[in-house]
This record gives structure tokens, C-alpha cells and sequence, in this order.
């Protein structure tokens, strides 16, 4: 078992630089908070906090704030939540060295679903967004599809591979917005706390961008 870890490990970090070799873009890293309150078996409260940078952690390109509340349609599963969001974001425009602050305010609703297969953890999310950026208003729709894999027996779940890819339309012309595809390595604490560290490629229109992400799951 210690092996299958150990060489799941080793893959990762051998194919990260060849991603990151293969793209013209800046490597970026992405810290991230995702919280969860379950108040009883049906309701939840959701929050997140994300830190995102243009490179290892000093140079913000993005502060994301997002919180919600849910409903479970059946036993701990089936999730629909309402939900709000804060984004600022720093941007830089073409030849000048200062960065321009974006505000964003985004209400979104969201639909969730689990289902396993064999050892095979899926995750289905659908999620609605009305986006106000500055004076703008922009709406998008969002299809996320993730999966678990453990990597260690029942007795001592606690490695596992974790990847997802989320695809974002626009409501409006240009209707594709971007794609994202992440793998990473991921360890359970307990049944509560879980970390993963992982690489993730954003695909635009016209561009790429790979960022370095470590994720922080808690359950309270």
C-alpha cells in the first residue's frame, strides 16, 4: 500500500513540470479554505475562502469569500444551497506595472449529488451564477464533475487521488468562458479535516494558466 502511495506521489510531481513546461503561461498558487456546518441532517451552512496568487503567495491576483446555506433532499445527499459571494480581484493591464481593483458581488444557487462506484467516490455539482462586477451584470452556468479514489484499505483510509474538471458558460455571446482540470494527492486527519495538494489548468479561449493548489476541507 505504502508503494501505490508513494508512486502516486512521484507521478504528480513528474508530470506538474511537464504541464507547466508545455503551457506559455505564469505558474500561479491557489490557498484554499472550504468549510462545512452541518446544523442537523438536513441543513448545512457552506463556507469558503480562497487566496489566489500570480505566483507562490505574495503577489494577490484574487480574494474569493463565498458563503450558504443548504438543504439535503434526502439523507445526506441531493444539496440544493443559496448563496453569496465576494470577489476581489487585482488585475494587471498590458504595460503597467499597477494592478487595478475588480469588486464582485455574486448571489448563486447550486445543486449537488453524490453517487459511488465500486471504491469510486463521484461528485456532480451544478451551479447558477448572477455575477455584478462593478457596474456590469453577467450570468453564467457551471458543470463540475469530481471523483475520489482511495488509495489505502478500509482499516486505514486515509491517502487518496483527487481530480475534477468544471467547465463555465456565459449566458451571453462568447458563451464559453473557461475550463478547469485538476489533479491532486489528498490525506485524511479524521473524518472531519482533509488536505490536498495538487496542480490545476485553467483553458481559456485563448490562453492557459496552471496554478498550484492546496485545499483545506473541515467539517464542524
Amino acid at each position: 500500500m505504502k508503494k501505490r502511495i508513494t508512486m502516486a506521489a512521484l507521478t504528480l510531481l513528474l508530470v506538474l513540470p511537464n504541464f507547466i513546461d508545455a503551457q506559455e503561461s505564469d505558474f500561479g498558487n491557489w490557498l484554499v479554505y472550504i468549510g462545512n456546518k452541518k446544523l442537523d441532517s438536513k441543513w448545512n451552512i457552506h463556507n469558503e475562502v480562497q487566496y489566489r496568487s500570480y505566483n507562490a503567495i505574495d503577489d494577490l491576483e484574487q480574494l474569493l469569500l463565498r458563503t450558504g446555506i443548504g438543504y439535503n433532499l434526502s439523507e445526506n445527499n441531493n444539496n440544493i444551497l443559496l448563496g453569496y459571494g465576494y470577489i476581489l480581484s487585482q488585475n494587471y493591464t498590458e504595460g503597467i506595472d499597477d494592478k487595478i481593483d475588480v469588486n464582485e458581488h455574486r448571489i448563486f444557487q447550486q445543486f449537488t449529488t453524490k453517487q459511488k462506484i465500486g471504491s469510486v467516490a463521484l461528485s456532480h455539482r451544478y451551479r447558477f451564477e448572477q455575477r455584478f462586477v462593478e457596474a456590469d451584470f453577467k450570468m453564467r452556468f457551471r458543470y463540475f464533475l469530481g471523483f475520489n479514489i482511495p488509495l489505502t484499505g478500509k482499516e486505514d483510509n486515509k491517502y487518496y487521488l483527487s481530480g475534477y474538471n468544471e467547465i463555465f458558460l456565459n449566458t451571453e455571446s462568447s458563451v464559453f468562458d473557461r475550463n478547469r482540470m485538476y489533479g491532486g494527492l489528498g490525506y485524511k486527519f479524521n473524518k472531519s479535516l482533509k488536505i490536498e495538494i495538487g496542480y490545476m489548468n485553467q483553458f481559456f479561449e485563448t490562453s492557459n494558466r496552471d496554478q498550484l493548489n492546496i485545499i483545506t476541507f473541515f467539517n464542524f
